[in-house]
């Protein structure tokens, strides 16, 4: 039975090199994210190639934001490929004219609260309001559920935060910034490490430089498969 909590995020240049990662991970993987890195590169071609002839699961990671008539349009065009996941930013308008895009389709729309790049610097330079990153990431996950996400994304160190929300029963709760031990943090600075995230509440976790930069990537999948079967990790997905 395939493990569908690890995403492995297909962040190189173009959908060649990203078939070939594929092929190269085999079954050991059943869930791919594609981001807007390669969408120029032949990505939206990648994942319907996924899903329709190798069965894979697919999270295309958009991050849409727009006024309400145009994500709608937007995610009324994806809705039809039959995609998994798809993100948009969290603001209560673009949730909800999301959710009116996807219309009767499969596909889940998951709300990104704080990016993972970001600390309270990078909010105080944007100029986001005062107060903890936590504090704002559960406010905005609390609201993108009240406009209808079917998830959110967000850091492992704000999961069990979210978790604990009245508003988050029945939701998924999806972590990239997840490392295992060891490995470079790169430009994430809200980590976890695999087992801790599950541990955390997160459904499923996300992980791309660790495995594609891998001497031996499928070796570093199995790594991270082995870290689900310990204790701490013993959660169930919840959808």
């Amino acid at each position: 039975m395939f493990d569908d909590r690890l995403i492995v995020a297909l962040d190189v240049p173009n959908a060649l090199e990203g078939l070939a990662l594929a092929e190269r991970l085999g079954d050991a993987v059943s869930f791919y994210k594609i981001g807007l890195g390669m969408l120029t590169g032949g990505g939206l071609a990648l994942a319907n190639e996924l899903k329709a002839e190798h069965g894979k699961r697919i999270f295309l990671d958009m991050k849409l934001f727009d006024i309400g008539a145009t994500i709608e349009a937007a995610v009324r065009g994806i809705a039809q490929y039959d995609l998994d996941f798809l993100t948009v930013h969290g603001d209560p308008h673009v949730v909800r004219a999301a959710r009116e895009g996807a219309g009767a389709s499969e596909m889940k729309i998951l709300a990104v609260t704080v990016l993972t790049s970001m600390d309270r610097d990078d909010l105080d330079a944007g100029q986001i309001r005062a107060g903890s990153l936590p504090e704002i990431v559960a406010a905005r996950a609390a609201r993108a559920f009240e406009a209808g996400a079917h998830g959110v994304i967000c850091s492992p160190q704000e999961a069990a935060m979210i978790r604990s929300l009245p508003e988050a029963a029945g939701r998924l709760i999806v972590t990239p910034g997840v490392r295992p031990a060891g490995a470079a943090l790169g430009d994430q600075k809200r980590v976890m490490t695999p087992a801790e995230a599950i541990a955390e509440g997160a459904d499923h976790v996300v992980v791309g430089r660790p495995i594609h930069r891998a001497e031996d990537p499928r070796a570093a999948v199995q790594a991270i498969l082995s870290e689900f079967d310990t204790p701490q990790a013993r959660t169930p997905n919840r959808i």
